[in-house]
């Protein structure tokens, strides 16, 4: 909330005019009271919800994602075209799929 001086002496006065000079210091006692349990409540849930972030991610190690130990079938076997290439021998023409 922006509030500029003007619109904060506007409001002064109308809760002075509203309820009094004597209530107004227990109103902001009230208020002041409240807003401090609710930082001090959204601080502690901030906290528990960090604290169990942390736990599940201690719990749950990482896994790494490894390629299959064996190709699917019908693959083309890169292993043996690259220890080729290594060899001196040239690459073959990948085959051509069959036209359905």
């Amino acid at each position: 909330m922006n509030f500029g001086f003007s619109e904060m002496v506007f409001i002064f006065l109308l809760a002075l005019i509203i309820f009094g000079p004597k209530k107004l210091p227990e109103i902001g006692r009230q208020i002041g009271r409240a807003l401090n349990e609710f930082k001090r409540a959204s601080n502690e849930f901030k906290a528990q919800i960090e604290a169990e972030i942390n736990q599940l991610e201690v719990e749950k190690p990482r896994q790494t994602i490894l390629p299959p130990a064996t190709p699917p079938m019908g693959a083309v076997a890169v292993e043996s075209r690259r220890s080729e290439s290594e060899n001196g021998s040239e690459l073959a023409p990948l085959p051509k799929a069959p036209d359905a």
